[in-house]
């Protein structure tokens, strides 16, 4: 390729190409934004921004979420904020809505239109971190000349996507950073913290959803992903990360219905599920009551005789 030849040129050139768009993401990527979205990669224009009564519209329903995302929004940027990156937190139209910059910094960043209320979908900022990651659904490196407008080639963004306790895309986590000299070995370094807190964020929004149930962390081929069922105190599921519903089978979004949890783990269950429920009943009061069986009974509701009775049936010894 000519190195004269114009970031616009290469970015039209590439959507051209039929076979593009199927060897390279980015390319894929480009093309949406040119036959999908209409967008003109020489177009100089600063992104679009939301009013403020929009904004505090859309913070209000981002309002849990956010709280629980704050410290770790915080702790990501402790670790990357001293090497000129922000922290940048979307919803899911790309419209920023939390940010996390130096104050030497902000001036960099907000002529970039990097700045709450900014839009940086796909459909209107064309490739770019926040907004491919959330039409992607995945994480993204879009590194300087990667994005689509020619204006923004010199910034380098880092994206990850937040998924919610119903399975549904809800924010993407990025950092950005506007300088020359960022190397595509340190994007992965970022890429890889901002996976890691991605997944704290999804994990910790997700027990704060189900903070009344009993929460399972399930093993995963997919490491950057929280593996997480809710179950209640009737042993059944009632919730399940995206994650963990890819990894048992069960419904790609929205509200579950509830199913044992032995049903879903692979557990023995049948006749004597609720033997073997009642025996732990017992067991449980019996230690608590440090082997007392009359208060033991008390505790059970029932009669001395009757809990000797099902200690017996049970397989259970006094001692």
């Amino acid at each position: 390729m000519d190195p004269k030849t114009s970031h616009a040129d290469r970015v039209l050139e590439a959507t051209r190409s039929a076979s593009a768009a199927a060897r390279s993401q980015i390319a894929a990527s480009w093309h949406r934004s040119v036959q999908k979205h209409g967008l003109d990669p020489n177009n100089r224009r600063a992104p679009d921004k939301i009013e403020h009564a929009a904004l505090r519209e859309r913070l209000e329903v981002y309002e849990k979420f956010m709280m629980v995302a704050a410290p770790r929004l915080d702790a990501l940027y402790l670790l990357v904020g001293q090497s000129g990156c922000a922290v940048l937190m979307t919803d899911t139209e790309g419209v920023i809505l939390d940010q996390r910059m130096s104050d030497a910094d902000t001036p960099a960043f907000e002529s970039w239109g990097l700045s709450a209320g900014a839009n940086w979908s796909e459909e209107r900022e064309g490739t770019n971190g926040i907004g491919t990651c959330l039409t992607e659904r995945r994480r993204v490196i879009i590194h300087q000349d990667e994005h689509f407008h020619a204006r923004n080639t010199g910034m380098s963004c880092i994206d990850a996507p937040i998924f919610d306790e119903n399975g549904q895309i809800v924010a993407a986590l990025d950092v950005s950073s506007a300088r020359a000299d960022q190397t595509e070995a340190f994007n992965r370094l970022i890429g890889a913290q901002v996976a890691q807190t991605a997944r704290a964020i999804e994990e910790a929004n997700f027990r704060a959803a189900f903070s009344a149930a009993r929460i399972i962390v399930a093993e995963s081929s997919e490491a950057d992903s929280a593996t997480l069922l809710a179950v209640d105190s009737h042993d059944l599921v009632i919730g399940a990360t995206r994650e963990a519903r890819r990894a048992f089978g069960l419904a790609g979004t929205g509200p579950l219905a509830a199913r044992p949890a032995a049903d879903i783990l692979g557990q023995e269950d049948g006749p004597t599920g609720f033997q073997r429920a009642e025996r732990a009943a017992v067991v449980r009061a019996l230690a608590r009551a440090d082997g007392n069986v009359s208060q033991a009974a008390r505790q059970l509701g029932v009669g001395r005789a009757t809990l000797y009775r099902r200690m017996k049936r049970l397989g259970l010894h006094e001692t």
